[in-house]
């Protein structure tokens, strides 16, 4: 499911902001990005990721931004630069050798460039955690609040299913008079009223109309649609069963447009189908 958050607080002139974001994945896949000094961090904030998030491509980008007397990084030992330039340049005299990048080359000499190790005490860490936790919150609410877009639009494609499935209770009755009828004129008119054996043809029929009854169908397939509705009302993740029971939906329009032998069910089967291609398409947003 996609979804934003974002959170930022400041403590002692350093800015702490983290971002989540997610985009659609069967699997949660997880790229987290935190400052080198957090690193011992990363697997505790992982797990809670994990738990909190379920499944989505999620992005998480910590940043950290110190004022300036706070800074601490590299420090150029400049009476050691000086002394290892000097004696660069006196060689490339008497070499008579291309001096033009003695400066990179001395700067790549051990102990001219040291580096402060940052060091991260536990007020910081109280703050960055804090933010991470609103903006774990913020992101679940901006979620929550797409769910309950989903969840109407579901509702909604599985009445419009309904809405077809009546129609469709209304025409099937329908259909066993026109059967009947157009068997007997076929028979009349190709064998003649007085050759047909009613009693064989009363059988045929009945084998026939067997055949095409959708009554289970119509059973299963408003049974089907009952525990669709029951399932999303439930506050568990359960993105994997709705795609289950939609693919028991499915089953049962295509056996009813198989057995509809009518113009008009067929109609409205593909309407049927249409809707719940829909309904598939949303699935993949829910976790």
């Amino acid at each position: 499911m996609t979804g934003y958050g974002l959170a930022s607080a400041d403590q002692e002139n350093i800015k702490f902001a983290v971002e989540i974001k997610s985009l659609n994945s069967k699997f949660l896949e997880l790229n987290l990005k935190l400052p080198r000094a957090y690193a011992d961090k990363e697997l505790m904030l992982r797990n809670i990721c994990s738990k909190e998030i379920e499944r989505g491509k999620v992005n998480v980008s910590i940043n950290i931004e110190r004022s300036e007397e706070n800074l601490k990084g590299a420090t150029i030992n400049a009476a050691l630069l000086s002394k290892y330039y000097k004696q660069l340049q006196e060689i490339n005299i008497d070499l008579g050798a291309n001096s033009s990048n003695l400066l990179q080359a001395v700067l790549s000499f051990p102990d001219v460039i040291s580096y402060t190790e940052e060091v991260v005490n536990e007020g910081e860490w109280d703050t960055l955690y804090q933010t991470f936790n609103t903006a774990l919150k913020n992101f679940n609410q901006f979620r929550e609040t797409e769910g309950a877009v989903l969840r109407a639009d579901l509702e909604l494609r599985i009445k419009n299913i309904m809405d077809f499935f009546a129609q469709i209770e209304l025409l099937a009755p329908l259909r066993i008079p026109h059967i009947k009828a157009r068997l007997s004129q076929f028979l009349e008119e190709n064998v003649g009223k007085i050759n047909v054996d009613q009693n064989r043809l009363e059988q045929e029929l009945i084998y026939y109309i067997d055949k095409l009854d959708i009554t289970e169908e119509k059973i299963r397939l408003k049974s089907h649609c009952d525990y669709f509705m029951e399932t999303l009302k439930s506050k568990d993740a359960n993105g994997k069963k709705l795609g289950f029971i939609s693919q028991e939906i499915g089953r049962e329009i295509n056996t009813m447009g198989a057995k509809a032998n009518d113009a008009q069910i067929q109609q409205l089967v593909v309407g049927m189908k249409e809707e719940l291609e829909k309904i598939k398409e949303q699935l993949l947003n829910v976790i």
